[in-house]
């Protein structure tokens, strides 16, 4: 009998619709079509020049050359504090609430491994980013799916979820402003998740990538809650407010017994963040509040404008998202979203990603990344609304 080189714990990952979606894109570009991507979430402009800069100056310095701490340097921690001071008016103490993630998805995905034991159940929203998923699996934990619908405006029904979910229930994700669907939460809705946590004795790991994306107030964060570090971590990435996904800069804050255990994890996978990202990092968070990073916002609205309203007028169920850089739309004319992620491919060269890829719950809609200059968006309109669906 041939031995099989894998892993039974990856055939309990659910299919990565993306990758399948990437095949063909990938097989559409060799054939020389023009095709608009508005697949991954990766900004299209550039990181701005002030962090570049202080990049540039750190890596020349040798001392930044050898390992790393693995809870970061003290002025890294300390700019995460100051930065959480500043924008949320929440204390943290740099030496045991904050450490630095390789981005936030690393983390993310090595929290279950940190926390969660074999039979843990994990409550994870759908629909949802995935890696809430895959590391559940890897740790061994169960999924119970908190379905997200429109209708209660993208927030899970806490009160809906059963009691012997709740008794064998370890830990709850949420992740506002929401990836794929860019709404947001109040703070009464934290309140009352960090409530339903301290009743049921479950933690809470709360994403927040896209705290600073958000085209209306600025979102809460879940340690502004009371006693909310008692329950909670929250994760938080310069990617996307910084144009720095491939930089790989993240952070996560919070509960210190959590976070002790996350960063023992990591000690045995990774060697820490380089510290000339670290010193990047410093002066991104320094300059969050610049002209060159807030115009941003500015940018991506003016793309959701022009996207949005040319699906409307193509007859596209679609609400304008409150934040991140996503439009969550709903399929024409009753469609499933990979029928419609492969005809926009196949038919205008436009490609989006299916919402069936971020869980059950998100079968029926596409998710358009705002990653396209707005010339390119008003053509992409264009090719879609010729589709007769």
């Amino acid at each position: 009998m041939t031995r099989t080189w894998r892993a039974d714990r990856l055939s309990q990952l659910p299919p990565y619709l993306f990758a399948e979606i990437d095949r063909r894109k990938r097989e559409a570009l060799a054939a020389g079509r023009d095709i608009i991507d508005f697949g991954v979430g990766d900004p299209d402009l550039p990181t701005p020049l002030f962090i570049m800069d202080r990049m540039g100056q750190a890596i020349r310095d040798p001392a930044n050359h050898r390992y790393a701490e693995g809870r970061g340097m003290k002025a890294f921690r300390e700019a995460v504090a100051g930065f959480f001071v500043r924008r949320f008016g929440v204390n943290l103490d740099p030496a045991t609430e904050v450490i630095p993630l390789l981005g936030s998805k690393e983390g993310i995905g090595h929290l279950g491994t940190a926390i969660v034991n074999p039979g843990d159940v994990v409550l994870v929203p759908s629909p949802g980013y995935p890696v809430y998923v895959s590391g559940t699996v890897f740790a061994g934990g169960s999924v119970y799916t908190m379905p997200l619908t429109e209708t209660h405006d993208w927030l899970p029904r806490l009160e809906e979820i059963p009691h012997e979910v709740c008794r064998r229930a370890k830990v709850m994700w949420l992740n506002y402003p929401n990836n794929p669907t860019g709404a947001t939460a109040t703070l009464l809705f934290l309140e009352q998740a960090v409530a339903f946590a301290q009743r049921h004795d479950i933690f809470i790991a709360q994403d927040a990538a896209y705290s600073e994306m958000s085209f209306a107030d600025p979102p809460p964060s879940i340690l502004q809650v009371d006693r909310a570090k008692d329950v909670a971590i929250e994760f938080h990435s310069l990617s996307k407010t910084f144009n720095m996904t491939g930089w790989r800069v993240g952070f996560a804050v919070g509960n210190r017994d959590a976070l002790t255990a996350l960063a023992q994890v990591k000690s045995n996978l990774d060697s820490g963040m380089f510290q000339a990202l670290q010193q990047a990092a410093i002066a991104a968070l320094a300059g969050v509040d610049r002209p060159e990073v807030r115009d941003l916002i500015d940018v991506y609205r003016r793309r959701r404008d022009v996207l949005v309203g040319g699906l409307r007028e193509a007859e596209w169920p679609v609400t304008p998202p409150r934040a991140t850089f996503y439009v969550w739309a709903k399929c024409p004319k009753g469609s499933d979203s990979m029928t419609v992620a492969t005809r926009a491919l196949e038919e205008a060269n436009v490609v989006v990603i299916p919402g069936a890829g971020f869980g059950p719950s998100g079968e029926g809609f596409v998710r358009f990344a705002l990653t396209v200059p707005e010339s390119r968006t008003t053509e992409a309109v264009v090719r879609l609304q010729r589709i007769r669906w």
